[in-house]
């Protein structure tokens, strides 16, 4: 059974644990590479404050005590939110990890009165489009410097109330 564990700055060493084996794994996924986490990168403090950015939900995805996999969202803007750092281990690929940790980002978004949720994601991730495109994400005009595919998910409609019933 899989297990979703919202983390906090506390959790750094875990989520230091996943995230170098993301980057280790799967580097042309992320922005990052794993030598900007390592050597001077590797100090807990940087660790910490990566989960400690103000408004962000960080989940990792558990079999029992076995980390399977990562997401994050973030505030970027006013009622705008973005899923990054998915990462799904290879041995957990195809059970449903991607799905809920999509899933838990998506009702994090909700609850925190986001209008938009936004991801970049390589157009070459086939994989990756594939879950998103599921979740009802699209492809966007939005230009992305890192010449990514970015893709957006409406939260509500244009007027809906937010979180605090106030429009934006």
């Amino acid at each position: 059974m899989v297990e979703l564990r919202v983390l906090g700055p506390d959790d750094w060493r875990l989520w230091r644990e996943l995230r170098l084996a993301a980057l280790t794994e799967a580097p042309p996924a992320f922005e990052a590479t794993l030598a900007d986490w390592q050597g001077n990168g590797d100090r807990e403090e940087r660790w910490r404050a990566r989960l400690a950015i103000p408004g962000s939900h960080n989940v990792i995805a558990l079999a029992g005590d076995r980390p399977l996999g990562m997401v994050s969202g973030v505030p970027i803007g006013e009622g705008v939110v973005e899923l990054i750092s998915l990462w799904v281990g290879p041995a957990a690929r195809g059970r449903g990890v991607g799905d809920r940790l999509v899933e838990e980002i998506v009702r994090w978004a909700r609850r925190s009165g986001a209008a938009t949720l936004r991801l970049s994601v390589m157009d070459s991730n086939r994989a990756a489009r594939a879950l998103y495109e599921r979740h009802g994400f699209q492809g966007s005009e939005e230009p992305d410097a890192r010449r990514q595919l970015v893709l957006v998910k409406a939260l509500r409609r244009p007027g809906e109330p937010g979180r605090s019933g106030q429009s934006t």
